[in-house]
């Protein structure tokens, strides 16, 4: 049986330049992250892996210039790029599918590792709760194993979506705070619209795949509109729209041959409603990332429909959805996955999403349709993997085409207004014969 002890005598076993990690998303420890955070006297930095921090972090609070805490993540959230921002933390690139194998393969083994679990079940195991992702992997590299469970988490049924007790050193108890909440954000009207584009592309029997966002979520709202059954769910995240669709009776998995009749998910992120849904639910399957999201795995199901945003796309079909230049947003995640996935998926379809123009600070508007990627940029979906790319004012396949056909395609989704500055860009960068646009 692992020993009972406090964050604070968890916290006080580590030493500078230790390893830690800290995990993924609700998966990350609370009570322990702020008795490390006390720790003053650290002298030296404790490197920290973490990934899609869904709370504000301790150490990162106390420690704003990360000279106590270096704080290295593998996908950004709001608060990870705020830290980012401001030089506390630092990204680590991967295709999220291969974080297990990443752990086993390249990454020496973990000092400590601290999981946010279920309480203990009957059979001794500590549920991942709605965080499954590399966890599993990232036990078996750890030196010491720390669970804080929570009481409050929903326990997800699933594949190695647990850590029996005779893997776990330590636990700490804890009154529980319960699965943090992701704000959605109401759609916009520009998000409706993209929405409606999509849904008109997706066909019965389809199987989902939805990223994370106000826009994705919307796609969601407008298939349940369109009237299309028999869909399946084999998704790296599970969000609230997704939900909404099981709930309209759309999704049943009959025609899924990789988990049928089951949603299946390695994350989930969303409203406290989401977090009740996940709950013990029997329609529900959490599976670690590498079965979730190599591509081998998704197209095994017939019809994916893959739907995912993207910041800006160039002329040529280049789509940056992580960075803006060198400030870092978000990460690739498994996004280029997913694209290679439903391409290779019998009928599959890819879609990247985006409005046509943002407003920046100073009240400018300025297209998301560029005539190339500025310095720094960094192409998270090649144009050799893109296939739809959808905006306000329509949908257009870039697969098959040439760079004259796809500059012309991607302009016809531009903002009007920037049409013919795009057009002459692609001239001028010789993208296009003088006659062709």
């Amino acid at each position: 049986m692992p020993a009972r002890i406090t964050a604070e005598e968890a916290a006080a076993m580590v030493r500078p330049g230790d390893w830690l990690d800290f995990g993924f998303g609700m998966g990350q420890p609370d009570a322990f992250d702020r008795a490390l955070a006390a720790r003053d006297e650290l002298g030296g930095p404790v490197w920290i892996r973490a990934a899609l921090s869904m709370r504000r972090r301790a150490v990162l609070d106390a420690d704003p210039e990360g000279r106590r805490f270096a704080w290295l993540n593998w996908h950004f959230s709001g608060l990870d790029r705020r830290a980012h921002d401001a030089g506390a933390a630092h990204y680590i690139p991967m295709n999220f599918g291969e974080a297990p194998d990443l752990y086993r393969r390249f990454i020496e083994p973990v000092d400590m590792v601290v999981l946010k679990c279920c309480e203990r079940d009957a059979g001794g195991y500590y549920n991942f709760s709605g965080a499954c992702t590399y966890h599993a992997a990232l036990v078996e590299r750890a030196r010491r194993v720390v669970v804080e469970v929570d009481p409050l988490l929903p326990r997800v049924r699933g594949r190695r979506n647990a850590v029996h007790e005779s893997r776990v050193d330590f636990v700490v108890e804890t009154d529980g705070h319960g699965a943090p909440e992701l704000g959605q954000g109401a759609p916009g009207d520009v998000d409706l619209l993209i929405a409606r584009h999509v849904a008109a592309h997706v066909e019965d029997g389809a199987c989902l795949q939805i990223g994370i966002g106000g826009l994705p979520n919307a796609v969601c709202a407008a298939i349940a509109e369109s009237g299309v059954r028999d869909l399946g769910v084999h998704t790296e995240m599970l969000v609230d729209g997704l939900m909404g669709l099981h709930r309209a009776g759309r999704v049943t998995g009959a025609r899924k041959r990789n988990g049928q009749g089951k949603m299946v998910f390695t994350f989930a992120g969303g409203s406290g409603e989401l977090n009740r849904f996940i709950h013990e639910n029997p329609a529900l399957e959490t599976w670690p990332v590498d079965e979730t999201n190599l591509p081998d795995r998704i197209m095994a199901n017939p019809g994916v429909v893959s739907v995912n945003s993207t910041a800006q796309i160039d002329l040529q079909g280049q789509a940056a959805s992580e960075s803006a230049g060198a400030r870092h947003l978000t990460g690739t995640g498994g996004q280029l996955q997913f694209v290679r996935g439903a391409y290779a998926s019998n009928a599959g379809k890819s879609f990247l999403c985006l409005p046509s123009t943002r407003t920046r600070p100073d009240g400018v508007m300025e297209s998301r349709v560029v005539p190339g990627l500025q310095p720094g940029t960094i192409v998270t979906t090649p144009r050799t993997d893109v296939m739809y790319v959808a905006t306000e004012w329509g949908v257009v396949n870039l697969k098959g085409k040439s760079v004259p056909e796809r500059a012309r395609a991607l302009i016809s989704v531009a903002h009007p207004r920037f049409r013919e500055e795009l057009a002459r860009g692609a001239r001028d960068a010789r993208m296009v014969p003088a006659w062709f646009l």
